[in-house]
């Protein structure tokens, strides 16, 4: 890197810590839905697994289009939904095949990542591919930043797209965050490529960050569950279920 390219980057670093500082964004939370409870957090890295032990008082947050992922076992809509805004009017293969997907879907808490529009626009977006919930929220890049700096003790201020936490990880400490008892991941693997609802065989961005967030999960001794054997060893995550005695 050129002293030029050095010097740009650490203004538009200052920039950003400065936007961050003066937004001041409050850690999101969403006990009313996952407190106490044992939440699958439903990737589609490309497939889904049923965790052992499952019943309805589990609560289960989905990410994007991945309850599709879950069809063979996930009997009613899932409880949350983390959606990135790009999905909404994206006209990128990925977010098509996701609106495609979720055609007549529903959840129950749909929260909205970094949407930058009104909200009678995102509704709009929301409408016209039939898409359902029972409750609408929004989350800042902002309160994900400090979501993620709380939870891992790491201020990434996500200057590259590289560099951004995945919406799997985010889900997991959001979950964590409101006090789950237990958070079990299915279909997030950082190391995987593709996704079950589409036959893009895309690569994932966030390879390292998500692997040092989920060994940093791992050190921290948080109950954050893993129900595949190849993600756990890749990770350090505990399989689900975890070892009595």
């Amino acid at each position: 890197m050129s002293y030029l390219e050095d010097l740009i980057r650490r203004k538009r670093y200052a920039n950003r810590w400065l936007r961050y500082r003066l937004a001041a964004p409050q850690v999101p939370n969403l006990e009313r839905v996952f407190l106490g409870k044992t939440v699958v957090v439903v990737g589609s890295a490309p497939f889904s697994t049923k965790p052992q032990g499952w019943d309805d008082s589990f609560r289960v947050l989905t990410i994007n289009a991945s309850q599709m992922a879950a069809q063979g076992w996930l009997p009613q809509p899932p409880d949350a939904t983390l959606m990135q805004f790009n999905q909404i009017e994206g006209q990128n293969a990925a977010a098509v095949e996701v609106r495609k997907v979720l055609q007549n879907q529903k959840t129950g808490l749909l929260c909205i990542l970094n949407w930058r529009h009104d909200l009678q626009r995102l509704q709009k977006g929301i409408d016209a591919f039939d898409y359902r919930y029972d409750e609408l929220m929004l989350m800042s890049r902002h309160e994900r930043i400090a979501l993620m700096h709380r939870m891992t003790g790491r201020l990434n201020l996500e200057m590259e797209g590289e560099a951004k936490w995945s919406n799997g990880v985010v889900g997991a400490a959001l979950a964590i965050k409101s006090g789950a008892a237990n958070v079990i991941l299915t279909g997030i693997d950082p190391l995987s490529k593709g996704h079950k609802y589409n036959s893009l065989n895309l690569s994932r961005m966030h390879k390292e960050t998500d692997l040092e967030a989920l060994h940093t999960f791992s050190e921290q001794r948080l109950p954050i569950f893993t129900v595949d054997p190849h993600v756990a060893q890749s990770t350090n995550l505990a399989l689900w279920p975890p070892r009595r005695g």
